[in-house]
This record gives structure tokens, sequence and C-alpha cells, in this order.
């Protein structure tokens, strides 16, 4: 199973106020653990930040004048996404920020069926308790030391450990089925010897062992009784 955590940075809060991206930033999960495959870019927004968002994630206006537009980036975009399921941290923001940009250029926007909320999942199992992305990193006791300010693939790269704690936390090697991982012995990477099932019945001498082990130690065992 593939999917894709994704993150934007964007010039304000408010899509309806004419705010757009300004970074896309998405790594790749198969079977909930990464693959070291990434995706990234700056986007010129064609308009100034917002003092607060410049704050959050520090890139000035200059920079991404000088940045390539959304048109240029969206077929590598929506290459690098594919069909899979896509993560997203309060996924109602940045989707409707992705799919402002993908429909003004024409594009199909992307269905929210086939997104995950990590926020969603975290109330679900920590309610009434703060589960912002930063919130759950301390939680989880994941480490953000190299997170001096926001960006979209550091924060997708942390979500992804979020998300994979959410999911029950990521266990290399467990497999169920009969593929390769299921015939190793746990933590050897070596395939297991095939043995034929030991014999599980008693044998006569066993059994009278045992009769003689209760006759001596058990007063009137119920097992012994006749059914009635």
């Amino acid at each position: 199973m593939r999917e894709v955590v994704l993150d934007t940075e964007t010039t304000g809060l408010d899509v309806l106020a004419g705010h757009r991206i300004v970074e896309i930033g998405c790594v790749e999960l198969v079977n909930h653990v990464p693959t070291g495959r990434t995706w990234q870019t700056y986007l010129n927004p064609r308009r100034e930040n917002e003092r607060e968002a410049f704050e959050v994630h520090g890139l000035t206006d200059a920079f991404l004048a000088r940045q390539p537009l959304f048109r240029d980036r969206a077929a590598d975009l929506l290459a690098f996404l594919g069909d899979s399921r896509i993560v997203i941290h309060n996924a109602e923001f940045d989707l409707a920020f992705l799919n402002n940009e993908l429909r003004m250029e024409g594009l199909e926007p992307v269905s929210g069926a086939r997104v995950t909320d990590s926020l969603a999942l975290a109330r679900g199992q920590y309610p009434g308790q703060a589960n912002s992305l930063d919130a759950l990193m301390k939680r989880f006791d994941v480490d953000a030391s190299a997170r001096a300010r926001h960006g979209a693939l550091l924060d997708a790269e942390l979500l992804a450990q979020v998300y994979l704690e959410l999911m029950g936390g990521r266990q290399a090697g467990l497999a169920f089925g009969g593929g390769p991982a299921a015939s190793a012995a746990p933590g050897s990477g070596a395939p297991r010897e095939a043995r034929e099932a030991r014999p599980h019945a008693a044998t006569a001498e066993e059994e009278a062992r045992h009769a003689a082990f209760l006759d001596r130690h058990v007063a009137d065992p119920i097992w012994r009784r006749s059914p009635r």
C-alpha cells in the first residue's frame, strides 16, 4: 500500500482572500514504511506574504519571486501523488489550498475521499487533548531539533513519523501471511528451517505417571468425576 504524506506552506491562512501556496513537500510511504523518496518545490505565489506567514516559514517575497509557478510544477506533483492515498494534518486547510491551485490551472481537484486526516485520527485517539503536530511530536518523542522554522518537506517528514505512531508504530520485520518475512526467524533475517510438527498425544507411560501424581497430590480431582 502506497501513501504520500503532504504538507504545504502558504502566504496566509485564508484561501478565499487570495492566499497561495509557497511550498509543497511530500514523503512516500509503502506499507507504512518511509521509502526515502520525497518531492518538494518552492512556488512563486505572485503576491506578498502576510507577516504572520513569513514568521512561520521564513520564505521572503524576493526569494519566492524567483521560484517556478504552480503550473510549471503541477504535472510533476500529480505524477508523484499518483493514485495513492494522501496523509495530511488538518487536511481541510491544505486540501483547500491545493485544490484552489489545481482549479486555477483547469486541473481536476484532489478528492477528499482519498485523504487521511491525521488530525482527525489524533482527535479520535486523544479526545480533548492538544493534537497539533507540535503536540503530537512531543507526545511521541519525535525529534524536531532540526526544525528552526516550518518547512513543507521537513514537516511532511515529521508528520510521517507521527502518522506511523498514530497507526500503531512501525514494527520492522513484522509480517502476516506467506511472504518472505513470514518464513524468517524474528530478527534473524534468515529463512526458518521447515520441521515436522511435534507429536502432542501422551504415551501410555506418561498417562500412568500423571495418574500416580494425581493420586499422591490431588484429592478427588473434578476431571475424574463421572458426568451426571
